[in-house]
């Protein structure tokens, strides 16, 4: 089929770039049904962990080839937000499996040996956003925003100290009881129990040394050498809905990334 006559229907809403809007002619067409794919990602159509339909069916859907399908999930796949499983389908991917987990836990053990990890909160409490938060987060000033802050440890050895920051209105009800009677990663609470999915984040990282306060909690004596990472994650539509400063001991790991 050509281009020409392989033109996405808008069925459930238009693309910002589908044919006829400013600047489509510089987006190709399998960009465009990937963003239709993510508008209906966004609105909750299919649900993390569930089947989105066959290619045969979202080109139906489309009006657009099996090939151009294709390749907008396969960048949608390579970007982490759908997962192929052999002879089943494909998946809206969901934070509760680890291959979409540890995308946003970069730190590594220098031997290979993951140990367990156990989080210990030390505050969650509403409070209104100081400026630079609200303009991390795009908010007003003075909007409601929720601080956690937490000591993560590996195999009992204290190595992350989280500051974390969320809008007050996406996470009505979350408590500090509630993120200690939750077994599973922070990341699949957020998606699973308020409908927030983290799907990519942008960090800065620097060496900083360890505060009388930090080493206290991370059981160093001050002065220690620490990584910290200051990240701004994203759902849905780029709209930041998480602010993040954490502190990573690296005597026994180390920050991992793939750069392709």
């Amino acid at each position: 089929m050509s281009a020409s006559s392989d033109a996405p229907a808008t069925s459930g809403g238009a693309a910002a770039d589908e044919p006829g809007a400013p600047g489509a002619a510089f987006s190709p067409l399998y960009r465009q049904i990937k963003a239709l794919i993510l508008q209906s990602l966004d609105r909750g159509e299919w649900k993390p962990g569930e089947a989105i339909p066959s290619e045969l069916d979202l080109a139906a859907r489309f009006k657009v080839s099996q090939g151009t399908v294709r390749k907008a999930i396969d960048e949608l796949a390579a970007d982490h937000i759908l997962l192929r499983r052999q002879g089943k389908g494909t998946f809206v991917a969901t934070h509760h499996e680890d291959r979409v987990r540890f995308r946003f836990l970069r730190l590594a053990p220098d031997d290979g040996q993951h140990a367990g990890s156990r989080s210990r909160f030390l505050e969650c409490r509403r409070l209104r956003a100081p400026a630079e938060v609200a303009k991390a987060l795009e908010l007003r000033a003075g909007d409601s925003v929720v601080l956690v802050r937490r000591v993560l440890s590996f195999g009992d050895v204290p190595t992350v100290i989280d500051e974390i920051w969320l809008p007050g209105s996406l996470f009505k009800g979350l408590t500090a009881e509630r993120l200690a009677e939750y077994k599973g990663p922070m990341y699949g609470l957020f998606e699973s129990e308020f409908g927030v999915r983290m799907i990519r984040a942008d960090e800065k990282i620097r060496a900083v040394a360890a505060g009388e306060p930090e080493a206290a909690l991370l059981e160093i004596p001050a002065g220690t050498p620490l990584l910290q990472v200051e990240r701004i994650s994203f759902t849905y539509g780029d709209r930041p809905v998480e602010m993040r400063r954490g502190l990573y001991l690296t005597s026994r790991y180390h920050y991992w990334n793939s750069l392709n």
